[in-house]
């Protein structure tokens, strides 16, 4: 396939450097970048011919959706632009989503009908990067993860080919889509089964002085609270965009029984907490709005991490709020997980830790003239301690685009297993701009 084929509309609208769409098409949410070219898919037939061509050419593959990834900042490549693959189809339960759509719209449009998926906390991300990397977000504990609820995909090959996917006709491939990335191909519709929900409640409070004791609340309350609460800690420093500074906890609870909530956090409530807020609102109303880059004011680098805990101890309690008074410029995040989570048995999902009971996450920015390299080695080795008690990494909240980051995500197990459904599907590794899985000879990593 020539250049010249490449501009004949059979790929969708093609856009190099020195392009007049150039400066625009090479931003992304989250950043800027410099890829050989970037294709603008508007159909499922654009898709597989910009595939055929970054097959023949040798041109390593990275899709944008929703375009929060790191890796779109990575140069070289060709960025596959689907974001207008974004249609949302709703026949009863089950939902259709075009790869490209966004979480925020999709809530919309089934808040409309009373129905959800449990989706991330924040309205741009895409349907499909949250997915196949699992998806963690408010009904984690209600239904489990984003790729929990999926029940089938269209999916286009590294050669071109269209794929419709399940648990019937491709249960292996099915099984790697939920959780293993974007490694196998171009999903280009996700099916999920939906859940009624006529709205939820939802509850912030803030926390003053030493949050451990109130965190220990927080562990035990959810060790024993129904499935319908799913719970976040926060405390952020004022530089942060994303929340309002300080400590909070928000809580939310899947429907709209505002008794059975207030009931199932009046433990944290007689803990000392101040209420905040406390109601119903629409499912999408709780969705952030992250905003976009602005080249004017980059994000500092992230010296830290995350990890998914079996048990929520004392001890990662004090190191979690240790690391975050240490550090001025830092953030400490947890998310409860459990219930509808845990449902799931570890060999039915290539997500990982399945036992895990929270998610924690903590970084300090790294900002010119306030992290000095002892500084930054002392974060390094206080996230190290805290990792070190996980069983797992959530890659959806990795910003490294270490190639070989995904042996942190997986064990050595489903690492096997993934590269075997990698082997067969994309053994070029087209699709390597990502937390990559290898294909190794006969099925095994390399």
């Amino acid at each position: 396939m020539s250049n010249d084929d490449l501009s004949d509309g059979a790929v969708g609208t093609v856009i190099r450097p020195g392009d007049p769409e150039w400066e625009s098409a090479r931003r992304f949410h989250s950043g800027i970048g410099s890829p050989a070219a970037v294709i603008r898919a508007a159909t499922v037939d654009d898709v597989r011919g910009a595939l055929r061509y970054a097959s023949a050419e040798r041109l390593d593959v990275m899709i944008r959706g929703g375009g929060h990834s790191a890796w779109g900042g990575v140069p070289g490549g060709l960025t596959l632009d689907i974001s207008a693959l974004d249609d949302i189809e709703v026949d009863g339960t089950r939902v259709r989503l075009g790869g490209g759509a966004l979480w925020g719209p999709v809530a919309h449009v089934l808040a409309e009908r009373g129905l959800g998926i449990s989706s991330g906390d924040t309205a741009s991300v895409g349907v499909g990067g949250l997915t196949l990397g699992g998806g963690i977000g408010w009904m984690v504990r209600a239904w489990g993860l984003a790729c929990d609820q999926l029940v089938g995909a269209q999916l286009v090959t590294a050669r071109g080919d269209v794929l419709e996917v399940t648990d019937a006709s491709h249960p292996e491939l099915l099984w790697a889509l939920r959780g293993g990335g974007g490694n196998f191909g171009v999903v280009t519709r996700f099916d999920f089964e939906a859940h009624a929900l006529d709205g939820v409640v939802h509850a912030v409070y803030g926390l003053d002085g030493d949050a451990r004791p109130i965190l220990r609340v927080l562990r035990d309350l959810l060790a024993q609270a129904p499935r319908e609460l799913t719970v976040t800690y926060m405390d952020v420093p004022a530089m942060d965009p994303n929340a309002p500074a300080g400590a909070t906890i928000t809580a939310v609870w899947a429907g709209t029984d505002e008794d059975a909530a207030r009931a199932a956090l009046a433990p944290l409530a007689a803990a000392g907490v101040s209420e905040l807020e406390f109601g119903v609102q629409a499912y999408p109303d709780v969705l952030l709005e992250a905003p976009e880059f602005d080249p004017e004011q980059p994000m500092p680098g992230f010296v830290g991490g995350n990890t998914l805990l079996r048990d929520l101890d004392d001890d990662a309690i004090d190191r979690l709020v240790t690391f975050r008074e240490q550090n001025p410029a830092s953030v400490a995040f947890l998310r409860s997980l459990g219930g509808a989570f845990g449902d799931v048995s570890q060999g039915d999902s290539a997500f990982p830790s399945r036992d895990a009971s929270w998610f924690a996450m903590a970084g300090a920015f790294d900002i010119p003239g306030m992290l000095d390299d002892d500084a930054r080695a002392a974060a390094e080795s206080a996230w190290a301690a805290i990792e070190a008690k996980g069983t797992g990494v959530y890659g959806n909240f990795v910003p490294s685009t270490d190639d070989t980051f995904a042996e942190r995500i997986y064990s050595p197990e489903t690492m096997a297993r993934l590269s075997a459904v990698k082997r067969q599907w994309d053994p070029g590794n087209v699709f390597c701009r990502n937390h990559n899985i290898k294909p190794g000879p006969d099925g095994h990593p390399v």
